[in-house]
This record gives structure tokens, sequence and C-alpha cells, in this order.
């Protein structure tokens, strides 16, 4: 996959990160909150990745889900097309110098 190649992709699927999303349900700070009081809290996303060789995790604002799961997809996809590259560079070059795979 070329570096142009992979430009595009990115500029027509928007953005792409590594790393997972997570609902998780949250206690609230209020005292006699209902839901709270029931056991069923308040659902909340986090998002998790990696930085330094550390793992990290990031609350997401509810508006913010469906571009980050968008986002994550892109991800997938990418590094989808960044594993098949390997093989396929290494068959352009075998066959560049006149090698069968």
């Amino acid at each position: 996959m070329t570096k142009k190649q992979v430009e595009e992709m990115l500029g027509a699927g928007g953005p792409a990160v590594k790393g997972s999303l997570v609902e998780v349900r949250k206690p609230c700070i209020r005292a006699n909150c209902p839901a709270c009081k029931s056991g069923c809290k308040h659902l909340a996303f986090m998002f998790h990745y990696a930085t330094g060789g550390r793992r990290c995790c990031m609350y997401v604002p509810l508006a913010c889900v469906e571009p980050l799961r968008q986002a994550l997809d892109n991800g997938r996809l990418l590094e989808q097309c960044l594993h098949e590259a390997g093989p396929a560079l290494i068959r352009a070059w075998r066959a560049k110098a006149g090698r069968t795979v």
C-alpha cells in the first residue's frame, strides 16, 4: 500500500484511530438518585488506548460515540490493509526481480 493510497483511504473515510470503546455504568454524585439506588447507574463510554506502552482511558461524551465508532472501524480497516500490504510488496519485488511467488 502506497502513501498515496493510505491518504486517499483516510480522506474518503474520515479519521482512523486504534483502541477500543467500552460501555460502562457509573454512579453519579447525587445522594438520592433513583437510577443509582436501583443499581442501574448511568450509561457512560470510555475510550481505551495505549500510549508509551501504557494502557490509558478517556471519557467519551455521548455526542462523540458514533464518530468514534466510525474512526475505530476505519482504524481496523487501515490496520488490515497494512497487514496485507507486506506480502503484496514482497510479491511485487519478486516479480520485478523476475522470480515467481
